[in-house]
């Protein structure tokens, strides 16, 4: 259990995908300029995270790792040059069925979120939680608490970028300061305070 606590902190906070890698700044940076709007994408990427991390386990590991079809009598078969094609198309059809539901439900949020609903099939975030979930040997535990932890923190990113955009535009910005430049050092100081969290032990 306390293994499981420290990946959900430590991908919220210290291994923030977006803080500490970087990773889905594109819509980070595009969507944060309106409340509403990066709090919808940013439960949407907690969905989409919580739930294409573990679809993505079960596919890399019977399907796609070294010996993973010895269940189907081909031990020799190593098909994990496949994993970057099949990760992305779980993500696209899951992002797909997330974009009909709001549709659905939220015709409001919908037309807010526009284009960059999408765009989270290509949010190079949701794909590296995938690979680092391969990469660090995680187990299908792990992998569902670093899911909806990194998720979690792209949420916690975006909103409270988003709040943070709302006092700038009553701040005296300088003038080559403004926008987009503001904005950067605002993500890069932010990162950095997430950074404290590294030295809390569980």
């Amino acid at each position: 259990m306390e293994s499981l606590v420290s990946i959900f902190l430590n991908s919220v906070f210290v291994g923030n995908i977006l803080f500490a890698y970087f990773l889905g700044m594109c819509s980070f940076l595009a969507v944060s300029k309106n409340l509403k709007t990066a709090t919808g994408l940013g439960l949407a990427v907690v969905f989409v995270l919580f739930i294409t991390t573990p679809v993505n386990w079960f596919i890399y590991h019977f399907l796609l790792a070294p010996g993973a079809l010895a269940w189907a009598g081909l031990p020799d078969v190593d098909l994990h040059f496949l994993k970057l094609i099949l990760f992305i198309a779980v993500i696209a059809g899951i992002v797909q069925i997330v974009e009909m539901v709001i549709d659905r439900y939220s015709q409001a949020l919908y037309n807010a979120l526009g284009v960059f609903l999408p765009l989270i099939t290509v949010n190079c975030a949701v794909l590296g939680a995938s690979l680092f979930m391969v990469e660090r040997r995680y187990t299908l535990g792990e992998s569902i608490v670093y899911g909806l932890g990194s998720g979690v923190g792209w949420a916690l990113a975006i909103i409270s970028m988003a709040t943070i955009q709302q006092k700038l535009r009553y701040a005296d910005v300088p003038e080559g300061l403004q926008g987009f430049g503001i904005s950067i050092i605002t993500t890069g100081l932010r990162a950095m305070t997430f950074m404290l969290f590294s030295g809390i032990t569980l």
